[in-house]
């Protein structure tokens, strides 16, 4: 990989650089949805987006993800696989009884001959949940381009079905931003298949000027999982439980209407060490649940 500064480091760039080796190795009602959607907080498991300890995953996956699970995160979401081969992450997962709850996958990774090797790359880890985190300016710059953006999510996602797997977008905070009077990710969201997951990452969204809250119930049962990140107009350093984001309220709608599976903790400020990081983040949101 090309040596570059990690906390600078955007997403897109880092997804590019780190997936690409291992790479190569009917549409459902709301109601339907919702009458599925209803948990408690103990039949939600806690995941880790493994973004947040980027560099440690960098020197060494195995023993990043062995330090997660004793922590007691009982998933990770990957964004990128360090050039190990599918087996190999596989054995670190079963090795440590943690389970993969999702990937953040760059969208070429799943057109064209790519989707085939990602489709069963990701069969081999057990991940069912293909999370595209980004798209190209092209993709997202007018109405129009939101709604071919939507049509080619529903394409891939209809290839992807009879495996078992379903195709998320996750935002930034652009997603929020108005477009000619209307919210992208609301008419994204609005013109996609109801069983395309709509991963709300709650800081991200609060940064753009956007209502997370309000994207929970316009899209009911369709946060299969979600990222909990932390916002505050405050203070910069801010993690999970610190900040003004209504967790309680999140917390609500996820376990009610929301349909969510996992919650994912991200935390890619870098205020702490990453490890010391991850690990009071989940300290902090068990604190938000007793």
């Amino acid at each position: 990989m090309k040596p570059v500064n990690e906390s600078k480091m955007s997403r897109r760039h880092f997804i590019n650089q780190t997936t690409g080796a291992a790479v190569s190795l009917g549409v459902l009602s709301s109601n339907l949805l919702c009458s599925k959607a209803t948990k408690t907080k103990a039949e939600i498991p806690v995941g880790l987006q493994l973004y947040s300890v980027r560099t440690e995953c960098e020197k060494d996956l195995a023993a990043t993800i062995a330090a997660v699970a004793k922590m007691g995160y009982q998933g990770v979401e990957f964004a990128g696989y360090y050039d190990h081969s599918a087996e190999q992450v596989r054995k670190m997962l079963d090795d440590n009884g943690i389970k993969c709850c999702g990937t953040h996958t760059a969208l070429d990774t799943v057109l064209g001959d790519n989707l085939a090797k990602t489709i069963e790359f990701n069969q081999v880890i057990g991940n069912k949940y293909l999370i595209i985190p980004w798209l190209d300016e092209d993709m997202r710059n007018s109405q129009e381009a939101w709604l071919k953006t939507a049509a080619l999510f529903n394409e891939i996602n209809e290839k992807i079905k009879p495996h078992g797997m379903k195709l998320g977008y996750h935002n930034h905070g652009f997603e929020f931003e108005m477009i000619d009077g209307q919210i992208p990710w609301d008419l994204f969201f609005g013109n996609v298949s109801e069983d395309i997951i709509m991963q709300v990452d709650i800081g991200n969204a609060m940064s753009g000027g956007g209502d997370p809250i309000a994207a929970l119930k316009k899209f009911p049962g369709r946060a299969t999982t979600i990222h909990l990140k932390e916002f505050s107009t405050t203070d910069p350093k801010a993690i999970i439980g610190e900040g003004d984001v209504p967790w309680a309220e999140v917390f609500s709608i996820c376990e009610s209407t929301g349909g969510t599976e996992w919650y994912i903790i991200e935390e890619e400020k870098d205020v702490y060490p990453p490890l010391e990081c991850v690990d009071l983040c989940l300290k902090n949101y068990k604190k938000l649940r007793a």
